[in-house]
């Protein structure tokens, strides 16, 4: 059975002692509207270190897409620090366009150009980057390989499955080589067996690149799965209400999801957010 870390205390990884990748301090986020102010989160502290998978997790309306918005320079937060590689991201209300150099996004949808092939969508962020023509296109190329696109670069995105437009998205976000990859329910659109391959193939992805995520879910058995620690929030205001250790050795084999062991873990984060009703 993992040896799983319950706390609401910011923790951090046992990979080192490094400085972490992401840091997060007292972070909270007002709205403002004309039937007053929502405090949609509250007091949110979390660490997160390099090569780390961190999943968010929580019912609907818990604040998870408006933290990542804040991580990914999207949202200012109305108070508290954000670090990348502890340089703040926000000052007085304004985004360190340094620091969002080092983020990469992929939404739900997978957003892609559609006069643009798959290569030329890949390879958009660094022709925007001002890289020259072939050196994006060949980087595009390795990364269309990557994602299982070989053949498929010169297509559009009509042309493609829900699940290859996702990994054409992927890519993009992989194209300037991000330091912390922010991922909001990628996959919540796709059916469950397109979602089961693609989960597959982000365990595959992050661990050949060695990549730092941060993913939003709402799906409990995909966040044991893919994440080191699975992050739970409150309703709202949203706060860090539980942080549980994921000890499976990766890579994870879909047959994991039957053992005693997940599915005690995924019961514990159901019964967890039962609780909340």
């Amino acid at each position: 059975m993992p040896d799983n870390t319950t706390t609401a205390e910011p923790v951090v990884s046992e990979a080192g002692t490094d400085t972490p990748r992401l840091s997060i301090t007292d972070v909270g986020r007002d709205f403002h509207t004309r039937n007053g102010v929502i405090h949609a989160v509250s007091g949110i502290h979390l660490e997160i270190q390099r090569g780390e998978f961190v999943a968010l997790i929580g019912r609907s309306g818990c604040g998870k897409t408006t933290v990542l918005r804040m991580i990914g320079g999207l949202l200012p937060p109305t108070g508290g620090v954000i670090e990348v590689d502890s340089k703040p991201l926000w000052r007085d209300g304004r985004v360190d366009s340094s620091a969002v150099t080092k983020l990469g996004f992929v939404f739900q949808e997978a957003n892609l150009f559609p006069w643009f092939s798959v290569i030329d969508n890949i390879a958009l962020p660094l022709k925007l980057r001002g890289v020259g023509k072939r050196e994006r296109r060949t980087r595009a190329k390795e990364l269309a390989e990557l994602v299982g696109l070989t053949g498929f670069e010169g297509s559009y995105p009509r042309e493609l499955s829900g699940g290859m437009r996702q990994r054409a998205a992927i890519a993009r976000a992989l194209s300037t080589e991000p330091d912390l990859l922010l991922m909001d329910e990628p996959f919540g659109a796709l059916d469950a067996l397109t979602r089961e391959r693609m989960n597959l193939e982000l365990q595959r992805i992050v661990l050949e690149t060695s990549s730092t995520v941060v993913f939003v879910t709402h799906d409990i058995p995909e966040a044991v799965f893919l994440a080191d620690r699975v992050v739970q929030m409150t309703p709202r205001p949203g706060r860090i209400n539980k942080i549980l250790r994921v000890d499976f050795a990766k890579p994870r084999d879909v047959d994991l999801q039957t053992t005693p062991e997940f599915n005690d873990i995924v019961r514990s984060l159901r019964h967890e957010l039962d609780e909340e009703e």
